[in-house]
């Protein structure tokens, strides 16, 4: 071991008479070189690291600050004292919460000293929450923060859709997550579903989940790719350190400011996070958020076949009523048969009347004929016997039709001269027609003077007069019946038509 130093002084040291300095004397057998400050620093670390290689250390965090380069800085202190710890960038990555000062941790690592200041530090592996307790309290704390902003508000929660056709979903595109949602959408209504995939624990997670959330928030409705109607956030159980990446401030936010309604599902029904606050709907599980967003196909299909029997019904129903009414109805009416029973029998009746009386009539017509017949058949005979006679005379058809014209050639001039033979023709000339109140011709002077009154003809119409003999009005003359204009005689080859010999007129 080495010796402390010996204060005595060398008057000589020099050996100029001058007195010398302080000097640090050996002693005797004390031969130990003296060690540089690196040599003991060194020495000092490997006696630390050696003895210390592996220790867990519960404290409070202080300083926390995280370098540029990813690496991890804090202190950790009890009541009477501190310690500097490091934590490496590839283990703090892997953190399952935000280090913050006034958390309680348990530290995981190595001691070592650190030969630049002479200070002596942790290097921490691993660091957890000092219990369950501590960590409830920091969410609690973080959880009534927000609340007070109104991010968990009822007032803020939107309705879901009832059948949204895309679905994105946020988890894992590995974990067990996707597939039992997948499995449930296909068992209930096959949905278009986006997966955004994210790290759901660690370091980087949360905001790799805030990330996703808005970018569902943020596409366009007429984009590329279609935008969500709904929006899951899923994860499968765990710890509440594992959960803690929903735990964490900017998650939250983002799933409080998304303008999708969202399905938070993190974690099993026990577990309940802050995503789950500020989510418009909260499910216990994964599985039960593919419940919640889509409905069963064969149910809806059931349903609208329901409505569509009951809307057959109500349709029908006023017919089935009005049936029901009408069958009623005719029920209280009198049978058809007994209706028709009466004028049935009439009809038989008349049927049979009519029946006798048509032999009746056909018996009596036989009898009349019977009685017409004699003078037909005398006719007949009668016609025979003239056939004969002119059979026997010679004449023919066609003598008779000859004869027939020369006879009506012969009356011809008669027919021209019979309009001249019209009495009231001569009043077109001038003459009157001398008639008596009656209508009687006045033929003589005589019979006009025994007459008080006298009616004169002319072509234009009546004239009463009197003749002296008497001093009564003559009454006004009936009105004369009219008289056709005689027929202008036929001249030249035009004749009138003959008339047809009437029956029995041979001639």
């Amino acid at each position: 071991m080495p010796r402390p130093f010996d204060e005595s002084y060398d008057d000589d040291e020099y050996g100029d008479g001058r007195r010398g300095g302080l000097v640090a004397k050996q002693s005797a057998g004390d031969n130990a070189a003296p060690l540089s400050i690196s040599e003991i620093s060194a020495l000092l670390k490997r006696t630390v690291e050696d003895r210390f290689g592996f220790v867990r250390l519960r404290g409070e965090l202080s300083g926390v600050k995280r370098a540029a380069s990813g690496h991890l800085y804090c202190a950790l202190k009890d009541d009477k004292a501190v310690i500097d710890g490091v934590m490496w960038r590839g283990n703090a990555q892997r953190l399952a919460f935000r280090p913050e000062d006034g958390v309680e941790v348990i530290a995981t690592g190595k001691l070592t000293t650190y030969p630049g200041r002479s200070k002596y530090q942790i290097v921490i592996d691993s660091m957890e929450i000092a219990g369950e307790g501590a960590l409830l309290a920091l969410l609690e704390k973080l959880r009534a923060r927000l609340a007070e902003e109104g991010l968990f508000a009822p007032e803020r929660k939107r309705q879901l859709p009832f059948l949204p056709k895309v679905i994105g979903v946020v988890t894992s595109p590995t974990g067990a997550v996707i597939r039992d949602i997948l499995h449930r959408l296909a068992d209930r209504f096959p949905s278009h579903v986006l997966v955004w995939p994210v790290l759901v624990q660690g370091e980087g997670a949360a905001a790799q989940v805030a990330n996703a959330v808005r970018g569902f928030s943020q596409m366009p409705a007429d984009g590329p790719v279609p935008r969500p109607d709904l929006v899951i956030v899923a994860r499968g159980g765990g710890s509440i350190e594992d959960l803690w990446a929903f735990n964490e401030e900017p998650v939250v936010r983002a799933v409080a400011e998304c303008s999708i309604p969202v399905i938070s599902a993190v974690g099993h029904e026990t577990d309940t996070t802050l995503c789950d606050y500020a989510a418009d709907r909260r499910a216990p599980t994964p599985t039960a958020a593919a419940e919640i967003a889509v409905p069963v196909r064969a149910e809806l299909m059931a349903t609208l076949d329901e409505l569509a029997l009951r809307k057959r019904r109500c349709a029908l129903r006023p017919v089935t009523l009005g049936r029901e009414r009408l069958e009623a109805r005719v029920q209280r009416l009198p049978k058809p048969d007994a209706i028709l029973a009466a004028k049935t029998q009439k009809l038989d009746e008349l049927t049979d009347r009519l029946r006798r009386g048509l032999q009746d009539r056909a018996s009596n017509a036989e009898k009349r004929l019977g009685s017409v017949g004699r003078p037909l058949a005398l006719l007949r005979h009668r016609a025979q016997a003239s056939s004969e006679r002119l059979t026997r005379t010679g004449l023919t058809p066609r003598l008779l039709t000859r004869r027939w014209s020369m006879a009506r050639d012969s009356l011809a001039p008669v027919s021209r001269v019979l309009p001249q033979l019209d009495p009231r023709l001569p009043l077109q000339r001038g003459y009157a027609l001398v008639k008596t109140t009656e209508g009687r011709a006045v033929t003589s002077r005589e019979l006009a003077a025994r007459e008080a009154a006298l009616v004169l003809e002319f072509r234009d119409g009546d004239l009463p007069v009197t003749t002296g003999s008497g001093d009564s009005v003559p009454p006004a003359p009936k009105p004369a019946p009219a008289v056709a204009a005689p027929r202008k005689p036929a001249t030249g080859p035009e004749r009138t038509k003959p008339e047809r010999p009437r029956q029995g007129d041979l001639f």
